[in-house]
């Protein structure tokens, strides 16, 4: 949506100052009016959405001293100076200094409405013309970091685009290592860039306890051991963005908690009574249909519906199989360079074989192989045919990683399952699966 354009208009001279007001807003043109160049200062930014109009002689900070300040600030935002009969040696420094127009007093209203349009008109161009190069530059990025040219992936980008500037809270769908984390990543660069808190949280295999003060924090002697004040996660986000993985798994009286916040945008810490007020983009992300689980009673309704006011669904690999080259000709080449190997050559038959795979760890999976393959061990060493012998250690671990996957895919991505069928704890298991890059 356009920003609604507006004057500044910088005037000492209380009659002047108001029959330019009234004038330009008869036409309908929004105004803001200071009496000083230090005001209009404070108010101007880079990008500011509208004009500037000064007059030349003012107290403190003149008009050709303010001029040339928001030349530097922004040598794209008209400035129209106000010059005194007779001054037109100022008018014409004021012009070589970087001025859009002038106006010599006394000037009629129309004619100050109608450089004031043409003023605005330039500089709603040179805002959308802004807009549409960070536009296409963010799509560059995004293209670059959520790669593929399925229509489904040309979708979570466009979506992403749509709602990066929009302070809204976002739910992410998608199977295990679909890249939910990334999506999250790309939209906090794109809301944020470089200015704020990126904090991710996992909530899978935490204690109710733990989870608590991860995301709330505690204050000294809220529990045993706790001998300092903690800032939660929530907290150490407020400007930024709370990345929430595995939200499915978040504990009933955490999601009461977590729905607080996000109505009332306030928490307390644990054995505190002071509400803090926090201010964060919220990004929940889960492999399971949280509709199906509040609809089953496993996931609190009122919970889901205010999580879900955007939702991103990632497509699993099977579904866009026509982005398994690209991805894994990236993933290879990222994996040579970190090991210090030269790329392995692809042949169009290798590809074939990738693309016939169901990858039920998807792109985690499919960076893992890309990995052994640039190492030359496990399967995909012999697929190309490279023979190169694999260590012990190496053997072992692709086996078991072989194990930990069919099982986990098997019980559908629930650890305490897949734990129980492999007769470990699920702390290691937990361990093991992000080894392996299957969570």
């Amino acid at each position: 949506m356009k920003p609604e354009l507006s004057v500044l208009l910088v005037e000492d001279d209380p009659n002047v100052r108001l029959g330019c007001e009234q004038a330009m807003q008869l036409a309908g043109i929004k105004v803001d009016a200071v009496e000083s160049a230090e005001e209009a200062q404070r108010r101007l930014r880079a990008g500011y959405p509208g004009i500037v109009i000064t007059d030349m002689r003012l107290p403190g900070i003149d008009g050709m001293a303010l001029l040339r300040w928001v030349v530097e600030l922004d040598a794209d935002l008209p400035v129209i100076i106000i010059t005194g009969h007779g001054d037109v040696t100022l008018a014409v420094e004021a012009m070589r200094s970087g001025a859009y127009d002038f106006m010599q007093k006394p000037f009629s209203t129309s004619d100050l409405v109608d450089v004031v349009r043409r003023a605005l008109e330039k500089r709603e161009l040179v805002l959308e013309v802004d807009a549409l190069r960070r536009r296409l530059d963010h799509r560059d990025n995004l293209e670059s970091r959520l790669i593929g040219r399925s229509p489904q992936m040309a979708k979570v980008r466009q979506l992403i685009l749509d709602v990066a500037g929009a302070a809204v809270d976002v739910l992410i769908f998608g199977e295990t290592g679909t890249g939910k984390e990334m999506v999250a990543r790309c939209l906090h660069d794109l809301s944020h860039p470089g200015q704020q808190n990126y904090v991710a949280l996992n909530c899978g295999g935490m204690s109710d306890n733990l989870l608590d003060s991860e995301l709330f924090g505690h204050e000294p002697g809220a529990f045993t051991g706790a001998q300092k004040r903690r800032i939660g996660k929530i907290e150490y986000a407020s400007g930024g963005t709370l990345f929430l993985d595995e939200v499915e798994s978040m504990p009933v009286n955490m999601q009461i908690k977590l729905l607080r916040v996000l109505q009332e945008r306030v928490i307390e810490r644990l054995g505190s009574n002071q509400q803090i007020p926090v201010s964060c983009r919220v990004v929940a992300a889960s492999k399971e249909d949280l509709k199906q689980l509040s609809d089953h009673g496993k996931f609190r309704a009122d919970l889901y519906y205010r999580l879900n006011v955007v939702r991103i669904e990632l497509p699993p690999l099977r579904e866009r199989r026509e982005d398994i080259p690209a991805l894994y000709d990236e993933f290879l080449l990222h994996a040579a360079k970190r090991y210090n190997r030269p790329p392995p050559p692809l042949t169009s038959e290798y590809l074939r074989r990738l693309m016939a795979q169901d990858w039920p760890g998807n792109i985690r999976e499919l960076r893992n192989a890309a990995d052994c393959h640039a190492l030359g061990i496990g399967r995909d060493a012999m697929a190309t045919g490279s023979g190169a012998a694999q260590s012990l250690t190496e053997a072992v671990e692709n086996y078991e990683r072989g194990l930990v996957a069919d099982e986990f895919t098997r019980q559908e991505g629930n650890i305490a399952r897949t734990s129980e069928a492999l007769k470990i704890a699920r702390t290691t298991l937990h361990d093991k699966l992000k080894k392996y890059g299957l969570i």
